[in-house]
Order: C-alpha cells, then sequence, then structure tokens
C-alpha cells in the first residue's frame, strides 16, 4: 500500500468536496486521496442568506471534512501553484509553512472568489458575502448599525444608518437583501427609539432586471414581492464611487448609508492563470471528460473549469452549484476510470430548476420547468437544499422550526469594531482584519 498512486484534489468546494466523497467510495483504498483546502469543512453557500439574517447557526451549513469524506487525507492548506511539468503542487499550510505535494493524477477544483469591479473605495467599504465569516460579519454590521442609530442625535445619521445598499441582484444579492430586510425589520421593531424612523433598503443592478438568470415569471414573482416589502430596485444601474458617508449611483443620485453589501458575481481563483494552461473565460479549459487537453492526469471541475456544455452546444457550463456538484461526481468517475475501476464517461447535465428564498414565507421556484412562487416554492426551495446538503439535515431542520415558532436573536457576537467590513477577493474564508476600518 506505500506506493499506492496519489490523487490530490485542489479546493473543498461543492466539486471538490463531492470528488473527494466519490472517489474515496470507488477507489476502497487502492490509491492515496488528498484533499487540499484551507478549511477543514465544506460551506454549503446556498444557505449563507440564513446566516446572516441569524435563522441558521453557522456551523449547520459547515459540513466538517473528517468523517464526511472518509479514507480521504485533509492538508489544512492554500495551493500556491503547480508545477505540471514535474506533477507538484505547491501549498501554504494553515500556520504559513510551505510544503510540497506530487501528484499521479490532480484534481482543480478551486473554485471561484468575489468579482471585484475597479469602482473607487468598493474595497475599502464595501461587504463581501462569499463565507462564514462574511456573513456573519455582516449580520454583526446591520444590528450594530440599528443600534448606533438608535443612539444617533442628528437625523441624517439615523438615516445613514438605517439605509442598506446591496448592489448584484443575481441569487445571491436577491437572497440577501430578501433576508437582510426582513432580519433589519425585526429589529426596528424592539428597539422603542428608532420607533417611526423608515428603513430603506436598495437593490442595485446593471441588468435590466432581477434575477436575471431565472424565467422572467419568476424574475418578475421575486420583484414583485421585494418591492411589495419595500425594496427599492434599481436595474440599469452601478455603483460610480464609495465613501465612508454613502454610495454614488451612476445615476448620479448620492445615498447616505454606512451598508454597502457586495453581490456582483464571482470570478475563477486567480490560481487558475498560473497554470500556464489553455483557459476560456479565464476557466481551465478542459473536454467533455473533464479533462485537460494534453494532460491526461489533470482534471478540472466546478467554477474553475470551462466544460462544454452538450446540451448547448458551443456554450460553457454555467458557475453553479448544481454544475459544480455533478461535475464533481464525473470527475471521480473518470479518474477513477484511469484505474480501471469505472467506467469513463462525458458529462451532460440538463438543469433541474433553480430556487431562490426571498424570506418569510416566500420564494420563487421552477422545478423541472414549473415555475411556483408563494408557500409552495417554499416548500420546495426548503427541501431541495435539505437533500442537497452532505450532512446536518435534521439540525437545519430543527433551526428552521424553531425560527417559526421562536423570536429571533438580535444580539451582535461582537465581530465588528470598526465602520466598515473589508471586502475580501482573493480569500474570503480568512478577512484581512476584523478592526481594520
Amino acid at each position: 500500500m506505500a506506493n499506492r498512486e496519489r490523487v490530490v484534489i485542489a479546493g473543498g468546494g461543492f466539486a471538490g468536496f463531492t470528488a473527494a466523497r466519490r472517489l474515496s467510495r470507488l477507489a476502497r483504498g487502492a490509491i492515496e486521496i488528498v484533499l487540499v483546502n484551507p478549511y477543514d469543512y465544506f460551506l454549503y453557500l446556498p444557505l449563507l442568506p440564513e446566516v446572516a439574517s441569524g435563522i441558521l447557526d453557522p456551523r449547520k451549513v459547515a459540513v466538517p471534512l473528517a468523517g464526511s469524506c472518509r479514507g480521504v487525507r485533509h492538508l489544512l492548506a492554500n495551493v500556491d501553484s503547480v508545477d505540471v511539468a514535474a506533477r507538484r503542487v505547491l501549498c501554504t499550510d494553515a500556520e504559513g509553512g510551505h510544503r510540497e505535494l506530487r501528484y499521479d493524477r490532480l484534481i482543480v477544483a478551486v473554485g471561484s472568489v468575489n468579482k471585484l469591479l475597479p469602482v473607487p473605495g468598493v474595497a475599502e467599504h464595501a461587504h463581501g458575502f462569499r463565507s462564514l465569516a462574511e456573513a456573519l460579519y455582516l449580520r454583526d454590521h446591520m444590528i450594530r448599525q440599528l443600534e448606533l442609530a438608535e443612539a444617533a442625535d442628528e437625523p441624517d445619521e439615523r438615516t445613514a444608518r438605517c439605509t442598506f445598499v446591496v448592489v448584484g441582484a443575481g441569487y445571491t444579492g436577491t437572497e440577501v437583501a430578501a433576508h437582510g430586510q426582513l432580519l433589519t425589520l425585526d429589529i426596528l421593531r424592539r428597539r422603542p427609539g428608532l420607533r417611526g424612523q423608515p428603513l430603506r433598503w436598495i437593490l442595485v443592478d446593471v441588468a435590466p432586471r432581477i434575477l436575471p438568470e431565472l424565467d422572467e415569471r419568476l424574475s418578475r414573482t421575486a420583484h414583485e414581492t421585494l418591492v411589495g416589502r419595500g425594496v427599492e430596485i434599481r436595474t440599469r444601474t452601478s455603483v460610480a464611487e464609495a465613501t465612508h458617508e454613502g454610495v454614488k449611483l451612476s445615476d448620479g443620485e448620492f445615498v447616505p448609508t454606512r451598508s454597502l453589501v457586495w453581490c456582483v458575481g464571482v470570478r475563477p481563483d486567480p490560481l487558475i492563470e498560473s497554470l500556464g494552461l489553455p483557459t476560456d473565460q479565464g476557466r481551465l479549459r478542459t473536454d467533455e471528460y473533464l479533462t485537460v487537453p494534453g494532460h491526461p492526469e489533470i482534471f478540472a471541475c466546478g467554477d474553475a473549469a470551462a466544460v462544454p456544455d452538450l446540451t448547448r452546444p458551443g456554450e460553457l457550463t454555467a458557475m453553479t452549484a448544481q454544475h459544480a456538484t455533478r461535475q464533481g461526481t464525473r470527475v471521480a468517475d473518470n479518474v477513477a476510470a484511469s484505474y480501471g475501476r469505472a467506467e469513463r464517461r462525458p458529462y451532460k447535465h440538463h438543469d433541474l430548476g433553480f430556487v431562490v428564498d426571498l424570506a418569510g414565507a416566500k420564494a420563487a421556484a421552477n422545478p423541472l420547468g414549473v415555475p411556483l412562487s408563494g408557500l409552495p416554492a417554499k416548500v420546495v426551495t426548503r427541501g431541495y437544499h435539505l437533500l442537497s446538503v452532505p450532512g446536518g439535515r435534521l439540525r437545519i431542520a430543527g433551526n428552521w422550526l424553531l425560527d417559526a415558532v421562536l423570536p429571533r436573536q438580535t444580539v451582535q457576537l461582537d465581530l465588528v469594531r470598526s465602520a466598515a467590513v473589508p471586502l475580501e477577493c482573493e480569500t474570503p474564508e480568512h478577512p484581512q482584519d476584523a478592526s481594520a476600518p
């Protein structure tokens, strides 16, 4: 067993985590599997808005790698570079030590990072939303702003602290605005000093409508739900500048606020650019078998991979969790096939539909193309997440039940000690400094 071949999986997101679990079951100890990931859990990203709004405990959406990936060795490290010619992965571990890892097969599943556009002030004043740390920081920040607003003497300061701007009206931004608004409304009702104070939420996007990825009927449902609650939706609008005092929009309006939430989207991990291998749209090019052309020992999947979409010739698969999970399964099968333990097959997947949680009893969904809204969509949305999350289902369902019958706890966890949480675009799981301005 000491001479076993080694498969290194770079990244423990949807694609990497799924590939590790699947490959371990197929290999049954015949090969060594090493998962390189900077943290010891798999994060179920779709439920982060519920962490930020205090519905779910953060541990419920963090599935421990230990126990979930039996037979897989976990290296707590960041992948810095890959020496393709020498088949070596160079890493930095959790304490800053440098490691070199030989591989016989490599699965690149490093995923994506926040997309930071060249807008003045965004990096300094925006709140990112792609990790547990950022979700918890945002929750603390929202609570803190209303507490400071209650203590403020100046009406202008109160107004600014009770104004929240979310940029990006895709899945994440729409859900953050929906859940964040209900949380802040709940806080406002418990603060006698804020009685009668208007609460303002603005959702901004350059697209002509929110949720542009969805069917227009579902987009309309989400739009009507949010507008009905008082959320201002600004389409065909972007941010021109961000300052400590507020946000200047592309239409010229200056919005006084202390809260700018950046949900513009993602881009492939910068590691992909350093590999020296062919890319498409910044993603590592693969064939339909998820193999990098010219390198049969290198596979790629998830957001980092430019996988041809066989259901739509000429296009690439979208950067979604649905594709990443299924590509993780297929890449594990194809790696196992290279050892004679499975059948090599191309990746082909038809979308099963989409779900968007609009907080409260509202949601929008189109399972298998059937458009749903309201409570039926909410049931489908939560059912989908329970089926998709790889662990802790009873704990998540328990949190949902408690949220339905008990008042939400709206206390700070003392994570934010400054006026802003800096947007981290490279390693969002490890913000630079909780106390940085």
